[in-house]
Parts: C-alpha cells; sequence; structure tokens
C-alpha cells in the first residue's frame, strides 16, 4: 500500500531529509584520498546525533545478513551499493558513493551521491554526469497523474543512450513513515505504466548505474553488492515529495 501522507507528516520527513542532505555535503567535504571509509562514517554519524536524530541504516536487519554496521553506505568503484564503512582507504581516481539515512521524530529521510577522490577518468567523470542527469530527470516525471513507469522511462532511456546500464536488482522506494515503503520504483520501465502517482506521495528515487553490465553479485559480507563484471558504478539518490502536482526534492540543503 502507498502511503499518503499529511501535511504534519510531510514537515517531520523534510526535518529529517533536511540532515540527510546537510550530512552528505559534510560527508562530501572530507572525501579525498587517504581518508579512511570509518573515518567518513564517524563524522556523518556525529553531526547526525548532534542533531538529535538517528542514523537510519545502523543496525538495520536484512535477512542473511549481519545488522548493518555503519551509519552510511560507502561503496567505492565496483561497489554498487550497500558497502560498509571500514578501514580501507580511499585512492586518487576512485569513485565513492555514500548513502545517508536518518530519522528523526519516528520520520525518515534518505539520500545518496558519488563523489570524485581527486582527479578521476573522463569515463568515470562521465559516468558520474550521466546519473546524476538521470536522476533529475526521473524527477521531472514525478507529478501528480503520471505513472511510476514515467519516472522510471525517462532515468532507463536517458542512461542507455550513452552505453551505461541500469541495475535491475534495485531500486528506489516510498520513505518517510519508514525507511522502505511501497512503491518500489525500478530505475527502468515504460510509459504510462505502474502505479498512478499522487499528492502527498514522498518517494527516494534512486538510479544505480554501471559502466558495463546491469548484473550485480553480492559479497561475502551478505550487504555489499558489486558490478559483475568489475567496471565502476555510481548512484545519486534524492527524497522527494509531491506537493500541489510537482515534485520538491527534500535532499538538497
Amino acid at each position: 500500500m502507498i502511503l499518503i501522507k499529511s501535511k504534519r507528516e510531510i514537515d517531520y520527513i523534510r526535518e529529517s531529509n533536511k540532515i540527510v542532505a546537510e550530512t552528505l555535503q559534510l560527508v562530501k567535504r572530507y572525501v579525498r584520498p587517504g581518508v579512511t571509509t570509518f573515518e567518513l562514517d564517524k563524522i556523518a554519524e556525529d553531526y547526525i546525533l548532534s542533531n538529535n536524530a538517528h542514523p537510519a541504516f545502523k543496525g538495520y536487519s536484512q535477512a542473511g545478513a549481519f545488522d548493518f554496521p555503519g551509519s552510511i553506505c560507502s561503496s567505492i568503484d565496483d561497489e554498487v551499493v550497500h558497502g560498509i564503512p571500514g578501514n580501507r582507504v580511499l585512492q586518487e581516481g576512485e569513485i565513492l558513493s555514500v548513502d545517508v539515512g536518518v530519522e528523526k521524530n519516528k520520520y525518515f529521510g534518505d539520500a545518496a551521491l558519488t563523489i570524485a577522490v581527486g582527479k578521476i577518468s573522463d569515463e568515470k567523470q562521465k559516468l558520474l554526469d550521466v546519473t546524476e542527469k538521470s536522476l533529475y530527470l526521473g524527477i521531472e516525471q514525478a507529478v501528480a497523474n503520471n505513472r511510476l513507469g514515467d519516472i522510471s522511462f525517462a532515468i532507463q532511456s536517458y542512461v542507455e543512450s550513452f552505453g551505461f546500464s541500469v541495475v535491475r536488482d534495485l531500486c528506489g522506494h516510498g520513505v518517510g513513515k519508514f525507511l522502505h515503503e511501497d512503491p518500489q520504483i525500478p530505475n527502468y520501465g515504460k510509459k504510462g505504466t505502474g502505479p498512478l502517482l499522487k499528492n502527498g506521495m514522498t518517494l527516494a528515487i534512486e538510479p544505480m548505474i554501471n559502466v558495463g553490465t546491469y548484473k550485480v553479485v553480492v559479497a561475502q559480507d551478505g550487504w555489499t553488492v558489486l558490478t559483475a563484471d568489475g567496471t565502476p558504478s555510481a548512484h545519486f539518490e534524492h527524497t522527494i515529495v509531491i506537493l500541489n502536482g510537482n515534485p520538491e526534492i527534500l535532499t538538497i540543503c
């Protein structure tokens, strides 16, 4: 069931997402060669807690895996999503996807971005640019009386025009009262299909785009998702609300 949020609920969701956006921008300032993903995780966690909020990912449960130990997901190069922060040191030329979830007053926010570590290759920069642009093209379709598939189609058609591929095994989702709600939001699909979009929906739209094949595998840790062919992947995400017929991005500060 897709939850339609009241004005009061949207205000709470807006507050959580503001902290998400601020956390991402703070972490981005510290991304450089020589920094560990654990250090970035600590920066994020401290900031979230300082806002009387909680890291939504820390302790999150998933069947077949231990509870997630980090406050952020930190995914490097061929790691698509759900990378676990640790002692890995960032290297010049890598790309780092950072995903942040926040819970405050029992309402949730969620967003992600992919960051260049120093100077990166032209191919990786193009991947970042295309993935981020596809997110905004998808958001443009999140208007009342459109269909969910209009978002999916906008993302897929743009990404594939550059020869990149859309991950099929993972998708966006509703968010707000819970970290993950209906509907699932694939990043591929057909125009005019799927649920009708309505005012009061809060959605996390998140293209995950690979240079090579769309196929992915899960690492032995049970969390980290990697490209099956070892090529780089990028991930950008915003939480939006549909108000007065149009999308409003909640994870921009």
